[in-house]
């Protein structure tokens, strides 16, 4: 068990002294092995009779948080979700989207997911398509009918003949991958964890251990009907007949690593290396497609991305599941799982400060801050040219010690302090000038003169819509020289990247330094393209060298 970091035991400046203990809030339903994991580093449970509102620093909960959650959010807090980032977590807005990523920068990239029909609205496009599959074929080809809306592998169909399509609900009909690759006959699918800790700057974390899920009896094209052999679900194979029994070359159960699969993969010659960098190509392309998100200060996204390996080593999106299950069915994922959600604390990067959860001194009353939403990337109508832009306020601390156990305790400071000016000036960090202020209840002295110059260069308003578009959008007057400031992610001292790697989390976006401007300020999805064929066309040509070397 990784152990608690020494921030969430004491204080750097006092050993003697006894911090208040990190608290977690958990919602209804939520997974036990979270609360478990918290209490093993030392967090205590959030206490609703006992203790105020905001006196917590995580809350995790299954479904997405009322936006009320989101503007009253406190310095020392996270939330587990950002606001609609389930645009990719349902198979019809994942459909969509990739749709339309393909058709503005073409099929060469996104051709890593099976063509989708929603049904009832795409009937006529299927059976056309369908139709040219048979006639092309000669036989008709396999196809998958899944409800938008469900999970689990719940009432999904695979089919031949299009009289056996049957649904009452909408539905997602795709191609199905009839050639997948198989370990001693068995189907197998893989379940990556990606944390976004960023949509703006957009910053993506894959994680190094994962999920080989395998279905329990052996692959078969002539009995499309027995889901025990082509689905990989847990909760459906946990229930077949095969389930405990030993599977040559599979074992007990239904569940590799990723470390085991990888050992597997080199002992045939495979490079698992350039199948990493095609999935991580995926996760990127894909959480583009829902760029940019409503700006959201302290919030974080763990996804669970399903993707099946063919028998050509090419990797295919199955779909991105919002709420990735954490229960313990097996040894394996108390392995995977413990480990994840212990990784996922440090990636939070709390502070000693967050543990006194209040903006002010002990006993005063601590600010509320709420200002409107506004969209990330480009201007709104809302927006007039040199007007400022209604911009949630973050109070979000981003210069303290970070957590000893990444090795950054009292030189993080030092590097924060390394940023450019200009970096500095858009996101304001705590001081100990700033933070004694506070202490104090004291305003910070602004210069008469720098005041009046800001002051004129605001154009006065003079068209009655955008005035009334302005008092909906712009923020009230007191917080007009604050800038919003996403939630602070580990810097390095020499470019501001995020930091590599954090537990087994790996930094996979932005993967240089053009991606990571590309992705300020409104992401620029376009330049990120670019950059990412760029990637591509490397990662290509260091294949073709490695495979002449051969």
């Amino acid at each position: 068990m990784p152990p608690a970091s020494k921030m969430e035991i004491m204080a750097d400046g006092d050993a003697s002294e006894t911090l208040k203990p990190l608290v977690f809030r958990l919602h209804e339903n939520a997974p036990a092995i979270i609360r478990e994991v918290l209490l093993e580093r030392g967090w205590t449970e959030f206490d609703q009779k006992e203790q105020d509102d905001t006196d917590w620093n995580l809350y995790w909960r299954n479904s997405p948080f009322p936006m009320t959650d989101h503007h009253s959010i406190k310095p020392w807090q996270r939330l587990n979700h950002y606001p609609e980032a389930v645009r990719i977590t349902r198979k019809d807005y994942l459909a969509r989207h990739l749709k339309r990523m393909k058709g503005a920068y073409g099929s060469a990239l996104y051709e890593f997911s099976p063509v989708a029909f929603i049904m009832p609205n795409d009937y006529v496009k299927f059976i056309a398509e369908y139709s040219k599959e048979r006639q092309s074929v000669g036989r008709p080809s396999y196809w998958i009918c899944k409800p938008v809306h469900l999970s689990r592998g719940r009432g999904i169909l695979i089919f031949q003949d299009v009289k056996d399509l049957v649904y009452h609900c909408t539905v997602i009909v795709q191609k199905y991958i009839s050639n997948p690759l198989l370990i001693s006959g068995y189907k197998l699918d893989l379940r990556l964890y990606v944390c976004v800790t960023s949509f703006c700057p957009l910053t993506i974390y894959t994680y190094e251990e994962g999920l080989v899920r395998f279905a329990t009896e052996k692959f078969d094209l002539s009995s499309l009907d027995n889901v025990y052999a082509h689905l990989t679900n847990t909760s459906i194979n946990k229930y077949g007949a095969s389930y405990k029994t030993y599977k040559e070359g599979i074992g007990c159960g239904c569940k590799w690593t990723f470390s085991k699969f990888r050992s597997y993969l080199r002992i045939f010659g495979v490079d698992d290396m350039l199948l990493w960098q095609k999935m991580n190509n995926i996760v990127i392309l894909t959480l583009l497609a829902i760029t940019p998100l409503p700006e959201a200060s302290n919030c974080f996204e763990l996804f669970g991305f399903d993707i099946l390996i063919d028998d050509k080593f090419k990797p295919w999106l199955l779909e991105v599941n919002y709420n990735p299950a954490l229960c313990l069915d097996c040894s394996i994922d108390d392995t995977v799982k413990r480990k994840l959600l212990h990784d996922i604390v440090e990636l939070l990067n709390y502070k000693q400060v967050d543990t006194h959860r209040q903006n002010e001194m002990s006993g005063s009353k601590a600010v509320r801050r709420q200002v409107p939403w506004r969209r990330t990337g480009k201007s709104t109508p809302e927006e007039a040219p040199g007007l400022l832009s209604g911009r949630k306020v973050s109070t979000c601390i981003s210069a303290s010690q970070t957590p000893p156990a990444l090795q950054f305790a009292r030189g993080s400071v030092n590097k924060v302090s390394a940023l450019t000016r200009k970096t500095a000036r858009a996101h304001p960090r705590k001081t100990l000038t700033s933070e004694l202020r506070e202490k104090m209840n004291m305003p910070k002295a602004s210069s008469p003169v720098k005041t009046e110059a800001r002051n004129k260069q605001l154009p006065a308003v003079h068209s009655p819509l955008i005035s009334a578009q302005l008092s909906r959008w712009s923020p009230s007057p007191e917080v007009c020289n604050y800038k919003l400031s996403t939630r602070p992610y580990f810097l390095s001292d020499k470019n501001q990247m995020p930091t590599r790697q954090v537990g087994g989390f790996v930094l996979i976006f932005p993967f240089n330094e053009a991606a990571l401007q590309a992705s300020k300020d409104g992401t620029d999805v376009k330049s990120i393209i670019k950059e990412i064929n760029k990637l591509v066309s490397k990662q290509n040509s260091t294949r073709q060298k490695k495979a002449q070397t051969v």
